[in-house]
């Protein structure tokens, strides 16, 4: 039921990295978080384009208050599993916090244990111009790299909180200066966060690389979104930016109530729902007494 033995389809390609740089000024792109076999091969079998295992996982799969307790260890179990449901999506997993922050050669052998361990396609890093040398060295190294600028979520304590960035002259100019730096270290694509729309549309204009949007407007050239927001599976309150395209979460808990339901009231499991017993009852008499 579970296995993942289908090759993927002549008219469903595999996505690579050269694919998605190719993609500038084409169709809109469409990311999506996964952080799990199960829900990476149903997002495998939509037409979304990239796959990203984040680091958010440490919010919505360990229930952490923001990304920074999350581990390489963590990165590398993830990716393993969502890479094992793939067979079409191009797979990208995050660097986690301080994986990379040390030195350059820290980012490259830690990007390494994420293709190698994890199975990535490519690595996301956050940070723009103090970080445009380890991604050149990262990529130095034969593996593609996804840029991430604006609001970087692992110095969330710097910035003070989950807080839109690039407000202002000043601010805007910045983010666009961090574009041009992540392009030039040779990232394929970069993912604006929480930047006013005006600003993401400047960095998308200029950088020849495609723009990735989450909560940038809509000039990205193209959107990510964490799989369960967009599935309506979460609990909370959730950012303005998060448009749920299902109601997954009520109807998990309304499918729940309804087995326990049953369970209770002993119409669960049904015959259907049984083997055969292991003993053979004896055959019932007839009239006279002889068996029938």
């Amino acid at each position: 039921m579970y296995a993942n033995t289908e090759p993927p389809a002549e008219d469903r390609a595999k996505v690579t990295c050269p694919m998605v740089r190719a993609r500038k000024g084409g169709g809109k792109l469409v990311m999506v978080t996964a952080y799990d076999f199960t829900l990476a091969r149903l997002v495998d079998a939509s037409s979304v384009d990239m796959i990203l295992v984040g680091d958010s996982l440490g919010m919505v799969m360990q229930g952490q208050a923001n990304t920074l307790p999350v581990s390489m260890s963590d990165m590398v179990y993830h990716t393993r599993c969502v890479q094992r449901g793939v067979t079409r999506a191009l797979v990208v997993a995050d660097m986690p916090f301080m994986s990379y922050q040390v030195s350059v050669e820290q980012a490259v052998t830690q990007a390494g244990r994420l293709v190698q361990e994890g199975g990535a396609e490519a690595v996301k890093l956050e940070g723009g111009v103090d970080y445009a040398e380890h991604i050149r060295r990262i990529v130095a190294a034969g593996i593609p790299v996804v840029a991430h600028i604006g609001l970087m979520p692992q110095s969330v304590h710097a910035l003070g909180g989950f807080k839109m960035q690039g407000r202002g002259d000043d601010a805007g100019a910045r983010v666009l200066q961090d574009g041009h730096a992540v392009q030039e270290a040779g990232a394929f694509c970069v993912v604006l966060e929480s930047v006013p729309p005006d600003v993401a549309a400047a960095v998308t204009r200029e950088l020849a690389i495609p723009t990735i949007g989450i909560g940038a407007g809509p000039s990205c050239d193209g959107q990510v979104l964490v799989g369960q927001d967009l599935l309506g599976m979460g609990r909370g309150r959730a950012p303005k930016f998060v448009k749920a395209y299902a109601s997954l979460g009520a109807q998990a808990i309304s499918a729940l109530e309804a087995f326990a339901d049953d369970v209770r009231r002993s119409a669960f499991p049904g015959p259907e729902h049984s083997f055969r017993a292991n003993t053979v009852p004896p055959p019932q008499s007839g009239p006279s007494g002889s068996g029938t």
